[in-house]
């Protein structure tokens, strides 16, 4: 009896001293890197390798359904945060909607998707946010088109929905969403020649941004049904992309004019909206998790919205604020990374080179270090008081970017420096840069500060019609801002044989994807289209 209350009392102490001494700290963030993507999340594992599976399902139906040619190693992988809530999504884009559940983000150093994990509500979740976005990502780097801007969200609208079960492998494509099926059902259209021709952005009445989304997803939903009507659609996207206005395009392809098209989408919500069930074509991935250091609880997110872009008038608390967490964590690389990237950009310039230097000391490779600080040396040589002066910064630069390609020849971010590099050089463009830039835009193909200085350089050597086919994808682009206006205001110049025009600053920001947010909540029981 005594030995044992002795051994009660000794596994009752070394308990205690367990709970008293401080032990390591463990991150929250895992990362998950499959074939074609790198996943972040501050949530379970299990749930994590299932996504990620999910995601490379929802890559491979796709390419099978699109023609493109199914491949294993993309130009560039997909990186993804996922996030528990909405503080998560806002830690990395503070201006996000409040109805915002996902967003996308085609920046110059960094092209990334943020999403809350779905609770499975029915309405736009932060799953179906991801599938919507990685649709347009998807197209934008395998079918880059001249495509209009409702067939664009039509198709992320259609894809989004599917419903793909990890476990039995199974995808059904063609199901719809509780709240678009909602606008769809209980609220007067678009009108047709309105959602032809303009862009989400451009729709000023209410009801009509209700409907946008909703009748883009049905049109599209009714063309890919039938082969009769696909073979339709690819004749109206033709028509459209040979110049053809969208309206009169769509007539001549379906036969009918725009009152018998929407009569006949009437009649189609009324049937049997065909689902198309694909299953037993997907190898499972080989996903590696790994979990991150404590760092990234602090640092990860924040380190993101460095990339995006911030206010002027928020750049100094936050330059503060990333010093202050950084030093939590010493040499960790995403400190350091994160405090260099900070200081440099907006901060404490010499605090941000010393940290990037220090990361180099550990991580001689590290790419991201060694773009910033090329970066640097190139934004020092703008403004340098002689040439000599800027030329041996330039040097610097050079040196820097060679050993970041050496280190990963398929980061954009590399290419697109070697080619800002390149544009103070005798001789540019010439072979080289073209090829440097055509690489760019293959790993980037997002990007509209890949597409503006490739045009350019096309335009310069004479080549106006890859131009234009450079620029049109951007020009059709739903979510392009002012930079589809200005790639427009470029094709009408280089089509009229005039001088390029200026860029604009607001042209050559990042174009951050955000659907439109989402309508007033509707009912709890949303209507559903007739016997699905």
């Amino acid at each position: 009896m005594t030995s044992r209350l002795l051994t009660c009392a000794a596994a009752a102490v070394v308990a205690f001293m367990l709970a008293t001494t401080p032990q390591p700290a463990r991150a929250d963030w895992l990362r998950a890197e499959s074939e074609r993507f790198i996943v972040y999340s501050d949530g379970g594992q299990r749930a994590l390798r299932d996504y990620v599976q999910k995601l490379e399902i929802f890559d491979r139906v796709m390419q099978f359904r699109t023609g493109t040619a199914i491949t294993t190693e993309p130009p560039r992988k997909m990186p993804i945060y996922l996030v528990g809530n909405r503080r998560g999504l806002t830690r990395v884009h503070p201006q996000s909607g409040a109805n915002t559940m996902g967003t996308y983000f085609p920046t110059e150093e960094d092209i990334f998707a943020v999403a809350v994990r779905s609770d499975g509500s029915g309405g736009v979740s932060g799953d179906d946010i991801l599938m919507h976005e990685y649709a347009h990502h998807f197209m934008l780097g395998n079918f880059p088109g001249s495509y209009p801007a409702w067939f664009v969200e039509g198709f992320a609208e259609y894809y989004m929905t599917a419903d793909i079960d990890v476990r039995d492998r199974k995808v059904v494509l063609g199901k719809y969403n509780q709240n678009r099926a909602y606008w769809i059902l209980s609220e007067s259209w678009i009108p047709l020649d309105v959602l032809l021709t303009k862009r989400p952005g451009e729709v000023r009445s209410d009801s009509q941004q209700a409907t946008y989304y909703p009748i883009a997803w049905l049109l599209t939903h009714w063309f890919v049904s039938d082969p009769a009507r696909l073979e339709q659609l690819e004749d109206y996207l033709g028509r459209v992309a040979r110049g053809e206005d969208s309206v009169p395009a769509m007539q001549a392809a379906t036969g009918m004019n725009l009152r018998d098209l929407q009569a006949a989408l009437r009649r189609y919500t009324r049937g049997r909206l065909v689902s198309r069930i694909i299953s037993g074509q997907f190898p499972t991935s080989e996903i590696v998790i790994t979990r991150l250091s404590p760092a990234a609880d602090d640092l990860l997110l924040v380190n993101q919205r460095l990339k995006i872009g911030v206010p002027d008038e928020d750049r100094e608390a936050l330059g503060q604020e990333v010093a202050r967490l950084a030093a939590r964590h010493g040499d960790d690389p995403l400190a350091l990374l994160a405090a260099g990237h900070a200081g440099l950009h907006f901060a404490d310039k010499p605090a941000g080179e010393r940290a990037l230097q220090r990361l180099l000391e550990i991580e001689p490779n590290h790419i991201e270090a060694l773009q910033f600080l090329a970066q640097e040396r190139l934004r020092q040589a703008r403004e340098a008081d002689d040439d000599a002066q800027a030329q041996a910064l330039r040097v610097q630069a050079r040196d820097y970017l060679a050993r970041a390609y050496a280190a990963g020849q398929n980061d954009y971010r590399t290419l697109m420096l070697l080619s800002e590099l390149r544009r103070t050089q005798p001789g540019y463009p010439n072979e080289n840069d073209l090829l440097t830039m055509g690489l760019a835009l293959d790993r980037a193909p997002q990007l509209a500060a890949v597409r503006f200085p490739y045009a350019d350089a096309l335009v310069q050597t004479g080549d106006k019609e890859e131009a234009v086919a450079v620029l049109r994808p951007l020009a059709n682009n739903p979510h392009g801002g002012s930079a589809s206006t200005y790639a427009n205001r470029l094709i009408a110049a280089i089509e009229a044989g005039q001088d390029l025009p200026q860029i604009t600053e607001d042209a050559d920001a990042p174009q951050i994807s955000e659907p439109e947010a989402e309508p007033e909540t509707p009912p709890e029981s949303a209507p559903a289209p007739a016997s699905e």
